[in-house]
């Protein structure tokens, strides 16, 4: 008499009285994933958020609760490059891509990026540690200048102790190529190494981390003020992104968490010896 299905009926009527304790506990888990990441988190990064926390949560799972949810991420597709295999006429690219390393400060790799703040340009340069992808120094100008770049490397210097034998990887761009950012290095005793012209494969790890950091954090419009746009990715660096945020080159460990792990082995390894 309704047009309704026989078998629709049975279901309806069968359906579970009582609400569901623990999948509104997992739902709730994964909007604050989302909601932390600020819409940038996947369903591969939440799921792996979520198990972190205890509560079992597979990447398909999770695909079907982004949507039912109406969670969407903000990441970008792929883009093509075009190759190029010019060095540098003094400074060989002596990394090779060999971007997988064996323990903390022995390759450093370092580039600056743009962001916009009130009415113009602000230029942010940081560091990254290869080992597991932590970021060890940045600073922020309004002027992309050696300056710049060379208290990002003071600062992942200090940070990390003054290390020894430490490799550092950049681009071509002047303010790694000037004299001055050379003396720096010279004075640390860092070797240094180059990508060729215009080919960013030869330095992507830089090149992801600054796609993660637009795509996930930066505001589409900008930032109001550059102290607002130095206070919020200092918290993506130090905070979601070392602390919180899952990586897949670490098998799903935080940059952290990666490294803590690494010397807690070490000292055993000490220890015993």
């Amino acid at each position: 008499m309704f047009s309704i299905h026989r078998s629709s009926y049975k279901y309806w009527s069968g359906r579970p009285k009582a609400i569901n304790s623990d999948f509104v506990e997992l739902c709730s888990e994964v909007k604050a994933a989302y909601r932390i990441s600020n819409g940038s988190a996947g369903a591969r990064t939440i799921a792996e958020i979520v198990t972190a926390k205890g509560i079992p949560l597979s990447r398909y799972r999770a695909s079907k609760l982004m949507k039912n949810l109406g969670l969407v991420s903000c990441q970008l597709p792929k883009h093509a490059y075009k190759k190029a295999t010019q060095e540098h006429v003094e400074v060989a690219n002596k990394l090779d891509r060999q971007f997988a390393v064996t323990e903390p400060n022995q390759v450093w790799c370092g580039d600056v990026t743009y962001v916009w703040v009130g009415t113009r340009w602000a230029y942010l340069a940081v560091v990254i540690d290869l080992f597991a992808r932590k970021p060890v120094g940045w600073a922020m100008s309004l002027s992309p200048d050696t300056n710049l770049t060379g208290k990002a490397l003071s600062m992942a210097f200090e940070a990390r102790g003054k290390p020894k034998n430490v490799m550092f990887h950049s681009d071509q761009g002047s303010h790694y190529t000037s004299l001055k950012f050379r003396q720096l290095l010279w004075r640390y005793q860092i070797e240094q190494s180059m990508s060729r012209r215009g080919n960013c494969w030869d330095n992507s790890p830089m090149e992801r981390f600054f796609r993660s950091l637009k795509t996930e954090w930066v505001p589409s419009i900008g930032y109001e003020s550059f102290g607002q746009a130095q206070r919020s990715i200092t918290q993506y660096i130090t905070g979601y992104y070392s602390e919180i945020r899952p990586h897949q080159y670490n098998g799903g460990l935080t940059p952290n968490e990666s490294e803590r792990l690494f010397w807690n082995d070490s000292k055993t390894v000490a220890n015993f010896t």
